[in-house]
């Protein structure tokens, strides 16, 4: 590598990683007071909050990564036009396409970091995201048990717990169960333990009894050194976060087994589109940081800078969105279409190959009237 590719290139990273915390934490903060709002209204502590703000930063840095690149290549190459460096280096015969090597270097740093992203760091965020989430909306613990008072966590459900020890025993455990009009149970014990179980969390009772009024008629009493009361039905199974695709590896989304396309409740389709664009998306950053190189490069020096280039790059970066977008959707669709995926990056490609050719085509000098005597 050249030094001029290694000063370029030092360059654009440089700036790629300022953008990229200032986008980061900008997408950060407006995700994090609503999820701040709700573990803490959960009773959770703010250990819980700051995991969760960890393992939900993979997908957003993965969110911003193209438009950082995109960023910090259109400023960095302005800064350099406006000191006239490229202008020096287009004087001692660098072509375009010789000034966008270390660009090109740049856009693969890029799309490796966005790789590793989502085929590694996201996925496995996910999973561990969904599973200290599923925990949480299982501690009935901290949304429901509070000592001394009547509590009503579900529709015809009672329950009051004399006092919580530090350990996490249940001292004195009344709970009243009427979901059933005909047959209405009351359930008493000196301690009891909760615990997790498979199908969501028990309630483990100690020296208690169990009074039974069946139809108001009859009552029966039965005593029980132990008795394990399932509290899932405290829990709506619908709100206990389900696997999603994010969670699942590249492979288990290219093989599309059936068992998981029925756990998930997603198409082939969608599998396919979500495994393709692992591999498709990282390169949108390549795309960005080159559309905004040679959309720049289409201007000559100017003092007032390189404003309606600048404007060109980003009318052109959303025209790549909307074609990706377009493809994205159209994949969604039919499973035989995810070479659309690719749509988005190779078009940017192309259309940055073609502004870096035009470029360097001879430009035009308008005609010099001649002054009348």
């Amino acid at each position: 590598m050249s030094r001029f590719d290694r000063y370029l290139l030092s360059h654009l990273l440089a700036l790629f990683g300022f953008f990229s915390l200032v986008l980061v934490a900008i997408y950060w903060v407006n995700r994090a007071v609503g999820l701040f709002d709700q573990l803490i209204g959960d009773g959770q502590s703010a250990l819980v909050f700051l995991e969760f703000s960890l393992l939900t930063l993979p997908n957003v840095i993965r969110l911003v990564l193209p438009i950082s690149a995109f960023a910090a290549t259109v400023y960095g190459v302005n800064r350099l036009m406006a000191d006239s460096e490229l202008v020096v280096m287009q004087a001692t015969g660098f072509s375009s396409f010789r000034l966008a090597r270390p660009v090109l270097y740049f856009g693969l740093c890029v799309a490796l970091m966005m790789l590793v992203l989502m085929h590694v760091l996201v996925p496995a965020s996910r999973a561990a995201l969904t599973s200290r989430s599923a925990e949480i909306a299982e501690n009935v613990t901290s949304r429901y048990l509070s000592d001394g008072e009547f509590m009503h966590p579900s529709e015809g459900i009672t329950l009051y717990i004399r006092d919580l020890t530090e350990t996490g025993e249940l001292l004195d455990v009344f709970i009243a169960d009427d979901r059933d009009p005909k047959s209405r149970a009351t359930y008493t014990a000196s301690r009891a333990l909760l615990v997790r179980g498979d199908s969501g969390p028990k309630l483990i009772m100690f020296d208690g009894m169990v009074q039974s009024l069946v139809e108001a008629e009859r009552l029966a009493v039965t005593r029980f050194a132990d008795f394990t009361y399932d509290l899932g039905g405290l829990i709506d199974a619908s709100a206990l976060p389900k696997r999603t695709m994010d969670e699942l590896s590249t492979w288990e989304l290219l093989a599309a087994e059936p068992a998981v396309l029925q756990e998930t409740g997603q198409d082939r389709a969608t599998f396919r589109s979500e495994a393709h664009a692992r591999f498709a998306m990282p390169f949108l950053g390549t795309a960005a940081a080159l559309i905004g190189f040679s959309a720049l490069l289409l201007g000559a020096f100017s003092r007032f800078g390189l404003w309606r280039q600048i404007g060109i790059a980003v009318l052109l970066i959303i025209l790549v969105q909307l074609i990706n977008t377009s493809a994205t959707g159209a994949s969604l669709r039919d499973e035989r279409a995810w070479p659309l995926v690719y749509a988005a990056p190779v078009f940017g490609l192309v259309l940055s190959a073609l502004m870096l050719w035009q470029s360097q085509r001879p430009r035009r000098r308008p005609r010099q009237t001649e002054a009348k005597a």
